[in-house]
């Protein structure tokens, strides 16, 4: 059976690749398809459509039930929404950003499908993240119109690359150097504050699996720090959720951001794999 490594290789290999919506639209429909098929192993997958500039896109959703046995009379339990976006800047495979998030959301199904978890489990691929977090702002506000809860929702930006070498680690701000480490071996945990109880829990379990792990509570929606808000939860955070960032802080580190050279020889499989298994460790966790 392969391991947590070489199913994440897996995905990588098929992920990677040039995925702009509108210049590379193959590579784009072949990564919706592979993960429409990957989810299907776990469940029904469900589409939310969204329009931009007169073309329909697609977020793509499995929505995976909690374990635990339900009450007669009482509410459903809130669940938490796990997503990452699957669309890449034109002219790069997007190794990092963002194959490798989709190829951990995808270990997380898999994950939950077989060790269900005490509240259910949403996972969400979106879509064009890189034209300004339009399908889950789409997603995002289609739950809010319709009054859905969310326990926690993670946004996983960027898993992969880590660096071991003193001061490749950049901070947006400069007293942040003096707090946080100087090499870039560490995955970031960045939340708003109705989060911080779960960012310190996602942090311990992390840690235990061997993975170092920072973390940051943003207030004011991120606005004092820009940088904080450039992925998926940024419009959940706006909408008044709970939510939380889980990335390996992209261009703050990773020097191949948005680049051709953002390739699968780049990544460190074993710190994604230790990721991948801290997120299942803490999402299991969280009641």
């Amino acid at each position: 059976m392969p391991t947590l490594e070489q199913r994440l290789l897996n995905h990588l290999n098929v992920l990677g690749r040039d995925r702009d919506p509108y210049l590379a639209a193959a590579g784009h429909q072949w990564v919706q398809d592979y993960i429409r098929a990957e989810f299907s192993q776990w469940g029904v997958v469900e589409r939310h459509s969204f329009q931009v500039r007169g073309q329909t896109h697609y977020n793509w959703i499995l929505k995976l039930p909690s374990g635990e046995p339900e009450h007669p009379g009482a509410s459903p339990l809130a669940p938490i929404l796990v997503g990452a976006h699957y669309d890449a800047v034109p002219g790069t495979p997007g190794a990092d950003d963002n194959a490798s998030g989709v190829a951990v959301l995808l270990e997380l199904a898999r994950y939950a499908h077989q060790h269900p978890l005490k509240r259910p489990l949403w996972c969400v691929a979106f879509d064009m993240e890189e034209y300004g977090l339009l399908g889950s702002r789409a997603y995002g506000q289609a739950l809010k119109d319709q009054g859905q809860p969310l326990r926690l929702m993670l946004s996983l930006e960027m898993l992969g690359y880590c660096d071991e070498t003193p001061h490749s680690q950049q901070y947006p701000k400069p007293w942040l150097g003096a707090i946080y480490p100087n090499q870039g071996n560490f995955i970031g945990l960045i939340g708003n504050l109705p989060s911080l109880l779960d960012l310190r829990q996602l942090k311990r379990q992390i840690i235990q699996v061997g993975a170092p792990c920072e973390w940051l509570p943003v207030p004011f929606k991120g606005h004092l720090i820009p940088s904080t808000r450039l992925s998926d939860h940024a419009p959940f955070w706006d909408l008044g959720y709970r939510a939380a960032m889980v990335t390996d802080t992209a261009f703050l580190r990773n020097p191949h951001y948005h680049k051709g050279s953002d390739r699968l020889e780049t990544l460190n499989l074993n710190f994604m794999a230790k990721v991948a298994l801290g997120l299942m460790a803490g999402l299991t966790a969280t009641s």
